[in-house]
């Protein structure tokens, strides 16, 4: 039988319950999820990426279970195109929290369609109780000592504490 991979990038530097929203509503849509953890040579993370698919996977294992989703982790730091063909993906799952997030993925849309015409992009709007939720507000919050457990898993709550 074969199963509809869909791949869903980003970097989820940390992991928000935003990203969760948007991975728990994709396994609706398909039998296999790859999380596809991004790295950019410019940018220096809060988290390793090791630690980063470590709390992806120990996090989104219920998920699966309770969704039978199979996930899959890779990292890229290429093209996003070329990383979601090489997992075997046929679609991509971007989540969108607002206007200025559907203009800016309504142009990567455009560019992936002309670079992969065979990927179709499937955008998830954000949940009202997520929807303000972004990785870099967690990071700022969590820098400037603020109160982020509404905004993270606990999981992530805990190590972004040990930092």
């Amino acid at each position: 039988m074969t199963r509809l991979v869909g791949f869903y990038p980003g970097s989820f530097d940390p992991l928000t319950n935003g990203h969760l929203d948007v991975i728990e509503r994709a396994c609706k849509l398909v039998d296999r999820l790859v999380i596809a953890v991004g790295t950019h040579h410019s940018k220096k993370p809060l988290f390793s990426h090791t630690d980063r698919v470590t709390l992806l996977k120990s996090v989104l294992e219920p998920i699966g279970k309770r969704t039978d989703t199979e996930f899959d982790f890779v990292d890229f730091s290429g093209l996003m195109v070329q990383a979601a063909r090489a997992a075997g993906a046929k679609l991509i799952i971007r989540g969108l929290r607002d206007t200025t997030d559907y203009n800016f993925e309504m142009q990567m849309v455009g560019m992936n369609a002309q670079m992969a015409p065979d990927l179709q992009t499937v955008f998830l709007p954000s949940s009202p109780h997520v929807r303000h939720i972004s990785a870099t507000l967690v990071r700022q919050i969590a820098d400037l000592g603020g109160d982020i457990s509404a905004f993270v898993p606990p999981i992530v709550l805990k190590a972004l504490n040990s930092k």
